[in-house]
């Protein structure tokens, strides 16, 4: 078995940033199985509330904001119990069992006669929580100096999946229903698991032999409390942000259905931008610099929100040069922190780890809906992205603090020839 080569070798130790043909494997396995998931829920959004007052019971819109957004809570209260299992059982056992679980509650939703239905079927939905379980095994099968790129894939894929939502769920939902969707996203589930079966590779069996992680032992690192506190606040105001956007969208005089010309452009452009400042900033050691002029840069754009609906004449221009900056940050800090966690989390408990800061992604969403919701009601657009602005002011002085996780061992090879 070749030797590491390390310092105390006496030989100059390099890091090879290329993946390996497991990494690469892993990587887009893993990140097709984010991409699946988020697609049936991502086809959803643009039109459920619209389709769920069709439903006995529809015309409720508080029922229809608790069928909405219950997929968020259950996830959140699953999260942290499916990531120790993992831990436990094996990562590939839980992704599974948790995709099964998804299937059959898109399947209830398909069934539901009634709103009431509909909401039970979403929770069951939310019930198969494997994002940690699934970031946690990508951990396990990838090295700290490529782990940004993998998981910048799977924000790629989540990013995609929602663009590519916003254009086909209109299209799609016109011929199948509301129904005929959740039809979609249980198939989309299961093909899921035949990835999971047939092309994730071997799932590596260390975590198994080490001692078990604990939640205690999680929630005494810093590091990780910053990297919580963090992903609880971008996914809250990301989710707080389309309370008001649309509808600045409308005034701006671009009709609902052609959103898309701004989301889709804004979000593949911000991907170019990603892959040529992050991943060079990164191999340089500006890791830690580019995390915060993202936080900055999303903190600078709710206030630049905050002037557009401020003037009661916004434009589509300055929105779309608004939400381009906004998912430039987006996907920089989407790859980084999951990233940097499960770095800094300890290797036997990384799966309790990635629960824990799931569960707050999750948390986030569900906090971003219910509040942002309530602060566009009674403070308006404005008093929303000053909300927003308030709390990204307060993430930016949360992280500064914080240090970029060094580059383990594995990551390092011996220089050719050496």
């Amino acid at each position: 078995m070749p030797k590491v080569a390390t310092p105390l070798d006496g030989k100059k130790a390099v890091v090879s940033t290329a993946m390996t043909p497991v990494e690469r494997r892993a990587s887009f396995s893993l990140a097709t199985i984010f991409a699946l998931r988020m697609l049936g829920l991502f086809l959803i959004l643009p039109v459920f509330a619209i389709e769920a007052a069709k439903y006995p019971g529809g015309a409720d819109p508080a029922l229809i904001g608790l069928a909405m957004g219950i997929y968020g809570l259950t996830q959140a209260l699953l999260q942290f119990p499916f990531g120790l299992a993992s831990d436990r059982l094996g990562r590939k056992r839980i992704i599974i069992f948790g995709l099964l679980l998804f299937a059959v509650g898109s399947c209830i939703a398909a069934w539901a006669p009634s709103l009431t239905w509909l909401a039970i079927g979403r929770a069951v939905q939310g019930a198969g929580a494997v994002s940690a379980a699934v970031t946690a095994l990508l951990a396990d099968q990838t090295r700290d100096v490529v782990r940004t790129k993998s998981m910048a894939l799977v924000g790629a894929s989540i990013g995609l999946m929602f663009a590519l939502s916003l254009v086909v769920a209109p299209l799609l939902v016109a011929y199948t229903g509301l129904a005929g969707l959740f039809v979609i996203t249980a198939v989309l589930a299961l093909l899921g698991i035949g990835v999971v079966v047939w092309w994730v590779p071997t799932e590596p069996l260390q975590h198994k032999n080490l001692p078990r992680g604990r939640l205690s032992e999680v929630l005494r690192l810093p590091a990780l409390l910053r990297l919580n506190f963090g992903v609880f606040v971008l996914h809250a105001v990301q989710l707080a942000m389309w309370m008001a956007v649309p509808a600045l969208l409308v005034q701006a005089g671009l009709p609902h259905e052609h959103h898309w010309w701004i989301y889709l452009p804004a979000v593949l452009a911000s991907f170019l931008v990603m892959g040529f400042s992050l991943f060079p900033l990164e191999k340089r050691g500006y890791l830690r610099a580019v995390f915060l002029t993202a936080v900055g840069l999303i903190t600078v754009v709710q206030v630049g929100f905050l002037a557009v609906a401020a003037s009661g004449a916004p434009s589509v221009t300055a929105l779309a040069v608004l939400l381009f900056l906004f998912f430039c940050g987006f996907n920089v800090l989407e790859a980084s922190q999951p990233s940097m966690a499960s770095r800094v989390a300890p290797a036997h408990a990384r799966g309790a780890a990635m629960g824990v800061y799931n569960t707050l992604q999750s948390l986030g969403f569900f906090a971003g809906g219910v509040m942002g919701g309530w602060l566009v009601k009674h403070l308006g657009a404005s008093g929303l992205f000053a909300a927003c602005a308030g709390v990204m002011l307060l993430w930016l002085l949360v992280a500064w603090p914080m240090r970029a996780p060094g580059v383990g061992a594995a990551a390092l090879a011996p220089e050719a020839g050496a």
